[in-house]
């Protein structure tokens, strides 16, 4: 099932360091460090001074490695790899499979150079599998594009023809939205387009106290639902390889087909999903929504980023995003956030709490990107010494690819311009002040530990000509969000956060509240783009602290398991509710109330003694830790590895049979779930985890097979688990309820249907918003339903 929000945070640093081998290359030159340069490196505490060190420790060898790594990861042009892409695209569109023929031929159309034959027949081929899409305008641009791009003109006349069709179907369509026009509609489409708005509700405020730093406090009761912030990312960077595997064919022994990654079918600036992005002329890897977001990438970070694009790949995630939050700041920017005093020799303070007044948060706000906290003291000193001679090098890389543009300096205005680095002359060098920047992505570095963000969404799993689609969160980019990383952590929050994407990006004006005082900044240049919004998931009175998860949730882990991770990531032993009366548990207290997840792992719970059936309660000897039956006239003890083996045995059997599924076999993954749910009655309640995810399977199975009622059944039983475990008002429920609806409504049980449906809309409606999808979905089946 996908969860709320932020549950993978935490893995997000590990996930996005350097390639290992350059990790043990740094390693090496660690260890090889002589004692005194060691300890020397370790008791600086400025992250400048660690930045001019790592500046003498890197060497022509470090550059000169980086350099083999890098060339692992190609970013070049290649007019043959591009001949190979348009052939694929050309099977597949013979195949009718019009989707992976465009996403083919703009693989083709970013590998291919500039003025190339293989430039202009991509961009026609790519025309032809639009217009089948019925993609009618993009087909059109596409069909311009390889006449502009010197395509062969004995063939020009398919484009002219092509061209012909695509505008009489834009003819009939624009007819037809003229027939059916609605003045009430119109109306209403007007009044809620408008730029997206970003910044902090007026119900809340920016508190500030030595203990917890800045965070958000509620000033006025919140009502469960409301709109508390909403941000745009300051800078983000896509993930690549984030690839989708779809089953082809279902016979034993399928072949299995790995398909194109976010990085193929979403813009590199704004996230937008595309199925025909203009390409970097430089590179073969960036690509972009539209002209537009290309001519800002590149004025913002990318005719930098460009000829460094294999290094960026080799160092990872996270440092590609410190270095483009730097380069989109600028260097005057830079030290106007290192000295908002206006002194420009004042040395900058190390912590955001220097500035715990400033109230301009919002995601072009730099000054609140660089004050958030780095943590230098914190981090091992192997780690600060990993992240230091990676920037190094990646600051030597840039100084060598040509001198920064003028607009640099300090005298002169930060915007930029469009112009390579290469083309700007000697106006300046990278040896006086410039030293500022690398220092800066050093700070940014060290911060991205701590404050970086997943941008999650849902994606549908299993082959695309299955009659039931699954679906699973998954991470398409990191990014650094300036107002969301006011809020602390609470092992159980009380906000939901949700992320939007592309042109519909962010909550409409009539999605927040009317008054948003001085703390909102509107985004007039553009609608597109990736916005954040956190919603009050339960009643926040005025005074109480606004929470967020930064993934350790007390739903799906035990106290000391998420204590430890947040300790390890965030360096700080979390004291939440959710903690405070696991601890009190444990302690014996009386008057203790109830919460979620904190008698400990959902996992651990629910557990049935194999002798009578009373549940089984963890205990914790000299010995080690036992289960035992809460009965006195039973007793029955299981030993921790005896319980652990058997549910290992239970989900091995559960991913054998979802397996099946994704291979187009139901009728053998339903043989398995019902012997694997008879064994795991023996031990596991109704209630618990596993249980709801055996009920799930074995519902989709039936909804595979078209037994709606079957299926609906068993997802009644899986809802009851997950209201168990995430909490009767959880975002996780509301989804599973959603696909209760929908086999519902399949099977043409109106009266179920109609039960659930308001359920399913008061939870989307809670932790998504009045305009997520879904609840358009509903929407239209609850009219079909009513005839």
């Amino acid at each position: 099932m996908p969860s709320a929000g932020a549950r993978v945070r935490w893995l997000q640093f590990r996930m996005d360091l350097p390639s290992v081998r350059w990790q043990e290359h740094v390693s090496q030159k660690w260890s090889r460090l002589e004692p005194e340069l060691k300890d020397r490196f370790t008791s600086l505490r400025d992250t400048d001074d660690v930045f001019r060190c790592s500046l003498t420790l890197t060497t022509r060898g470090d550059l000169d490695f980086l350099q083999s790594i890098s060339a692992g990861y190609s970013v070049q042009k290649d007019t043959q790899e591009a001949a190979k892409s348009r052939e694929r695209g050309n099977s597949s569109f013979k195949s009718r499979d019009y989707t992976a023929a465009a996403l083919h031929y703009s693989q083709g159309l970013c590998l291919a150079p500039q003025s190339s034959e293989q430039l202009s027949l991509c961009f026609a081929n790519r025309s032809a599998a639009l217009y089948h899409l019925q993609l009618y305008q993009e087909s059109l641009d596409d069909i311009d594009k390889a006449l502009k791009n010197g395509y062969p003109s004995h063939l020009s006349h398919k484009l002219e023809d092509r061209r012909t069709q695509c505008l009489k179907h834009l003819s009939v369509n624009q007819k037809a939205k003229e027939g059916h026009h609605n003045p009430a509609s119109e109306k209403v489409r007007e009044t809620s387009v408008g730029p997206v708005t970003v910044g902090i509700c007026p119900q809340a405020s920016v508190g500030f106290s030595s203990e917890k730093g800045r965070h958000l406090v509620a000033t006025e009761r919140i009502a469960a639902g409301e709109v508390i912030l909403s941000d745009r990312p300051y800078s983000c960077v896509l993930i690549p390889g984030m690839e989708e595997v779809k089953g082809k064919g279902g016979g034993r022994g399928a072949e299995r087909e790995v398909l194109f990654g976010t990085e193929h079918r979403r813009c590199h600036r704004c996230l937008t999903e595309t199925l025909c992005p203009v390409p970097c002329e430089g590179c073969s890897y960036s690509r972009y929504c539209s002209a537009s977001c290309q001519q800002d990438a590149w004025d913002e970070h990318h005719r930098w980023e460009c000829p460094l694009g294999a290094n960026l790949m080799a160092m990872g995630v996270m440092s590609q995003l410190a270095l483009r939050v730097t380069l989109k700041a600028r260097l005057k920017n830079i030290q106007m956030a290192r000295d908002p005093t206006g002194d420009e020799h004042t040395k900058s303070r190390e912590s955001s709490d220097s500035y715990p007044c400033e109230t301009s948060y919002y995601g072009d706000s730099y000054r609140s990107v660089f004050h958030l906290l780095h943590h230098l003291n914190c981090h091992s000193p192997a780690l600060r010494f990993l992240c230091a001679i990676t920037v190094g090098a990646l600051y030597l890389k840039l100084s060598k690819a040509g001198p920064p543009p003028a607009s640099w300096a300090l005298s002169q205005p930060t915007a930029g311009n469009s112009q390579s680095p290469h083309e700007e002359g000697d106006a300046a060098d990278w040896s006086s002040e410039l030293w500022l920047l690398g220092s800066a992505v050093l700070r940014h570095v060290l911060q991205l530990r701590c404050n970086a963000q997943a941008i999650l969404i849902l994606q549908d799993t299993g082959a695309a000509h299955l009659p039931v689609q699954s679906s699973r969160e998954i991470r398409i980019a990191t990014a650094i969000f300036p107002t969301l990383s006011l809020l602390n952590h609470s092992c159980c929050p009380n906000t939901s956060l949700v992320f939007s994407t592309g042109a519909d990006a962010g909550p409409s004006n009539s999605d927040l509240s009317a008054d948003h005082s001085s703390c909102v900044s509107e985004y007039t240049n553009t609608a597109r783009g990736v916005t954040a919004t956190v919603r009050a998931a339960r009643v926040i009175m005025p005074g109480q602290e606004i929470l967020h998860c930064y993934g350790p949730h007390s739903s799906r882990m035990v106290t000391q398991e998420r204590q430890r991770f947040l300790q390890e990531q965030y360096y700080f032993l979390c004291q939440c509710e959710a903690c405070a009366l696991q601890q009190q548990e444990e302690e014996g207290r009386e008057g203790r109330q109830q919460w979620p997840g904190a008698r400990g792992s959902p996992h651990e719970s629910g557990l049935l003694c194999g002798k009578c059936k009373g549940s089984l309660k963890k205990i914790r000897e000299d010995r080690g830790t036992l289960f035992i039956c809460s009965l006195s006239s039973c007793s029955h003890r299981m030993s921790s590895s005896e319980v652990n083996s058997r549910l290992q045995e239970i989900r091995v059997y559960l991913e054998k049979a979802v397996d099946l599924m994704e291979r187009d076999r139901p009728d053998e993954a339903l043989r398995l779930l019902r012997g694997t749910q008879c064994q795991s009655g023996l031990m596991l309640a109704e209630t618990h985890p596993l249980q709801g995810e055996l009920a799930d399977a074995t519902a989709r199975a039936y909804a595979t097979m078209g037994d709606w009622n079957n299926a609906a059944s068993h997802l009644e039983r899986s809802a009851a688990a997950i209201g168990c475990q995430y909490g009767q008002d959880s975002v996780e429920l509301g989804r599973q309820l959603f696909k209760l609806a929908q086999l519902h409504f399949n099977g043409g049980a109106r009266a179920p249907a109609l039960s659930v449906i308001p359920k399913v809309r008061r939870l989307l409606c809670l932790h998504c918003g009045p305009l997520c999808p879904e609840l358009q979905e509903l929407q239209a089946m609850e009219d079909c339903l009513r005839g």
